[in-house]
Parts: C-alpha cells; sequence; structure tokens
C-alpha cells in the first residue's frame, strides 16, 4: 500500500502519461488497441475462402464481353445449323454424362428424427443414496466407498441421473431377467417415441441396426425389436457389440453404406448401454470408476434415402471419420474388461486413457480437417508446418479453428476431464461444451446415445438454424475416436417427448468442482 504523498505524486504522473498518449492517439491510431484480432482473422477467412469466386467472377465477365464483341452471334447460330449431328452428338455424350452422375453419385443420407429415452423418476439415483446403497451391499471396502464418493463429487454428475430397476434393491439382482427388462424399457421407450413422432410404420424398416456393448444375449437385441414391432422378414438387421461409447457413430456409418445399396429404404439406429449385468461389486479402483459415472439412457434414429424425405428431414449426414488405434496395445487395454484378483467382473480404465484419446483425438481431426476446415485454415496450418519442418523457426504448432467450420458442438459425456481437455485443445468457448456439461450433468455418462441427448439440448435450445453445421465426437474402447457432421436443413425444433422437455429451462446450471 502505498503512502498518501506517494499516492498524489502517481496520480500526477498518471495524467500526464493519460494526456501525451492520448495526444499521440489523435496524431495516429493505435490500430493494435483499436482492432480485435479475431475480427482481422474472421475477413482473412473469408477473403482466402472466396478468393476462386473473387477471381473467377470478373474473368467470366470480361470473357462473355469479348466474345459478344469479337464473335458474329448470327453468322454462329447459321454454322450450328448446317452441323446438327455435331449438336446431336455433343448432347447425347452431355446426356450420358449427366445420367451416369446421377446413377453412380452417394446418395443423401437424411435424418429424420432422433428419440432420446427419458427414465422414471423413481430410478434416480442422487449421491447420497447412491452412497448408501454402495454400503449396504457388503461388497465395498471402506476404502473403495471414499474412493467412490471422490469420483461422484468431482465427475460432472448432477443428483438427478438414473441407475436401473435392479440396482435400487438391497442386495441388487443383477439377473439375466432384470437385465433384457432392463434393454427392452431403454429401447422400446427410446423407439416409440420414435415411430409416434415420425408417424412411421415399423413394417416400412428396411434396415435395422442396434449397438450394445456390454450386453448381447441370444436372441439378440435386434431380434427382440424384430419381434416387438413385428418387423418384416427381408429387413437387414445387425447387432453390434463390445464396440464402446464411440459405437453410436459406427452403427450409423453401418447405416450409411447401407443406405448407398438400397434404394428408397428407412433405417433405424439404436444405441445403447446396460448396466444391469455390468455393475463392479469389486475394489479395484480403476474398476469402480465406471459405476460412478454410467447411467441409463438409449437414443434411436430415424435414416432416410429417400429424396421425398428431404421436406421433413432435421440433418443431412455431411462426413463420417473413424479413427482406431487398436494395433497399438497400449490403446487397445487402456478400457478392458476383465476380472480383478477375486474373480468379479467390471470393466478396467488405465492411468493413459487420457494420453491415448488425445493421440486418438489427434488422427482422427487431421483425417477430418481438410474435409471440413475452409482453406483459409488449411492454409495457415500448412505455411506454420513448412516453416518448422523446412526452416527450423521456432514457431508454435497451429492448431486449426474449428470454431469456423462448426456451429455446435457435441463432445461425448465421458466424464468432466474430456471434456476439458477438448474444450481446452479446440480452443472452445464454454458455450461450444455447454450441451455436453449438461448432458453429463443431467444423465450421466449414457455411452453411445450420449452424444444425442447432447443434440435434444442444443435443439431444446432453440440454437440451430438452417445451414447450422453439428460435430458429434465420440470416444471407445478398442481404442476408437469416431466424428460425424450433420447440416441443418431447416430451423429446427425440439421433437415432442424429449428429454428435456420439463427441465430445459433449468439449465446451464453451475457445476461445482
Amino acid at each position: 500500500m502505498t503512502t498518501g504523498g506517494g499516492g498524489g505524486a502517481g496520480a500526477g504522473d498518471s495524467a500526464v502519461g493519460v494526456r501525451i498518449q492520448q495526444q499521440s492517439r489523435m496524431a495516429l491510431p493505435d490500430f493494435l488497441q483499436s482492432v480485435n484480432l479475431k475480427y482481422v482473422k474472421l475477413g482473412y477467412h473469408y477473403l482466402i475462402s472466396n478468393l476462386l469466386t473473387l477471381f473467377l467472377v470478373p474473368l467470366i465477365l470480361i470473357t462473355l464481353i469479348q466474345v459478344s464483341q469479337t464473335t458474329d452471334l448470327h453468322h454462329l447460330w447459321l454454322h450450328l445449323q448446317y452441323n446438327l449431328l455435331t449438336i446431336l452428338t455433343c448432347s447425347g455424350v452431355l446426356v450420358f454424362g449427366l445420367t451416369l452422375y446421377a446413377v453412380t453419385r452417394p446418395r443423401a443420407v437424411y435424418l429424420v428424427d432422433s428419440a432420446c429415452f427419458r427414465p422414471a423418476d423413481h430410478l434416480k439415483a442422487p449421491f447420497r443414496s447412491f452412497m448408501d446403497h454402495s454400503r449396504l451391499t457388503g461388497d465395498f471396502e471402506e476404502s473403495s466407498l471414499d474412493f467412490q464418493r471422490k469420483i461422484l463429487e468431482r465427475s460432472g454428475l448432477g443428483e438427478e441421473t438414473y441407475v436401473p430397476e435392479a440396482m435400487h434393491s438391497i442386495p441388487p439382482q443383477p439377473s439375466m431377467a432384470a437385465a433384457r427388462a432392463e434393454a427392452e424399457q431403454v429401447m422400446f421407450g427410446a423407439l416409440d417415441n420414435l415411430f409416434q413422432n415420425t408417424s412411421l410404420k415399423p413394417k416400412d424398416i428396411g434396415i435395422l441396426i442396434v449397438n450394445c456393448s456390454l450386453f448381447n444375449p441370444t436372441p439378440s437385441l435386434s431380434a427382440m425389436i424384430v419381434n416387438k414391432y413385428k418387423l418384416r422378414g427381408n429387413i437387414r438387421s445387425f447387432n453390434l457389440g463390445g464396440m464402446g461409447c464411440s459405437a453410436g457413430v459406427i452403427a450409423v456409418d453401418l447405416a450409411k453404406d447401407l443406405l448407398q445399396i438400397h434404394r428408397n429404404t428407412y433405417a433405424v439406429v439404436v444405441s445403447t448401454e446396460n448396466i444391469t449385468q455390468n455393475w463392479y461389486f469389486g475394489n479395484k479402483k480403476s474398476m469402480l470408476i465406471p459405476n460412478c459415472l454410467f447411467r441409463v439412457g438409449c437414443s434411436a434414429l430415424l435414416l432416410s434415402n429417400k429424396l421425398a424425405d428431404r421436406r421433413r428431414a432435421k440433418y443431412r449426414l455431411v462426413h463420417v471419420v473413424r479413427t482406431h488405434r487398436g494395433a497399438d496395445d497400449k490403446a487397445f487395454r487402456c478400457v478392458y474388461q476383465e476380472q480383478d484378483d477375486a474373480g468379479k467382473t467390471g470393466v478396467s480404465l488405465s492411468k493413459d486413457l487420457m494420453a491415448i484419446a488425445g493421440g486418438a483425438l489427434k488422427t482422427n481431426i487431421t483425417t477430418l480437417g481438410p474435409l471440413v476446415l475452409p482453406i483459409s485454415e488449411q492454409l495457415l496450418f500448412f505455411v506454420t508446418l513448412l516453416m518448422k519442418k523446412l526452416f527450423k523457426a521456432d514457431v508454435k504448432p497451429y492448431i486449426p479453428d474449428f470454431k469456423l467450420a462448426f456451429d455446435h458442438f457435441c463432445i461425448h459425456a465421458g466424464g468432466r476431464a474430456v471434456i476439458d481437455e477438448l474444450e481446452k485443445n479446440l480452443q472452445l468457448r464454454p458455450e461450444h461444451v455447454e450441451a455436453s456439461r449438461m448432458t453429463l450433468h443431467r444423465f450421466g455418462n449414457t455411452s453411445s446415445s450420449s452424444i444425442w441427448y447432447e443434440l435434444a439440448y442444443i435443439e431444446a435450445k432453440g440454437r440451430v438454424r438452417k445451414g447450422n453445421r453439428v460435430w458429434q465426437i465420440a470416444f471407445g474402447s478398442g481404442f476408437k475416436c469416431n466424428s460425424a457432421v450433420w447440416q441443418a436443413l431447416r430451423n429446427i425444433k425440439p421433437s415432442p417427448n424429449g428429454p428435456w422437455e420439463d427441465c430445459i429451462d433449468k439449465y446451464p446450471v453451475e457445476i461445482v468442482t
């Protein structure tokens, strides 16, 4: 703290400094202070992205003017009249080329609608209830209970997430019948909403894909859906298992490929995870973490390749990029289902998980970047890389600004640490990860369906406008990092019976860290 005299002298010096600074700024504006660099960068982005147009339009105009001045148009018309064969040949080639393009070009895949299951209120698992039940089972040591409590407090989960019916019993009842009941409840709940919102008749479904990593009974989950809704006998059904939290994007990719082959077809994709038989009742800390994070959830999508569905569809699938790091032993084992020393089965999470996820993300966005980033960002990245590699310049690696490519981000709500790292590494703002944080808080980690709860959140907020691009990115065992890019075909309104329907006004909430 300064004394009174010193404060007066300091104030006088400050006043003089301010006057001098004001005089100098009157002479010459200080552009560094008056111009926000982000707007300079935005202007550069627009200039480079439209460079080709800026050159081509004047060139075409000049060419047309020159042709009109130097060519006798009447003479040209008379010449064409006497060359009917040439005209017919050129027309035939043009028609053949256009027909060949129409037949061989990739068919557009539309997302007509999506639905997410919301469990009943009696399945909610507040922290205190969760810990009381864990203690009453008698399976956990005191140190394990304390570990779970700390994980819950730091997880980013709220007090209203859901666990299955069997886990509310004391002792828990993780039977096959209970696991089937959980699967039926979540899958049929999501599908009922989807069919109601789209007016789709189950008999019209041509392709059915179900993904669930840890519960794969016989008959399969897809067969359970076929039986429930009496789907047609020639339906092409698939059941994906063991593929982790990114399996939802894999299922969309499979549906996309099938829709390229089968014309005028609907594909339904169901993404879920089953908790009942996969709760860990041991004391190995790396296997206790999934108990604290994973919660009940399910999503169902209706995809179509019918041109007539473009009008009512919400989105068009633009890109799917998949990265698999399974060839690396550490990556392969970083999320691993196994038995502990006491013979109790669970999923172990490696301490290297975040580093491995970062490597998979780097590979994925390196592939995705050239497909989605504006040319301005690609040039900046290339120039920086050139200076670093060829000229050995001491420059920081340029991180492309994915905010220029996407309007909305759906980052898999695997845990608070995952969201924090992606927010930091991709230089996102809090509003870009809001959907992920709020989904984690309200529903927990619902595995492969989490990215659809996030998209439902963005829609419920009324933020998706026509032309907006959405980036869904998910991580899964194996180890995999998968991305899906969607473009909105209209201003999107939330579908009825959505998971956020009666609580969206409460969000976002402040999450205590």
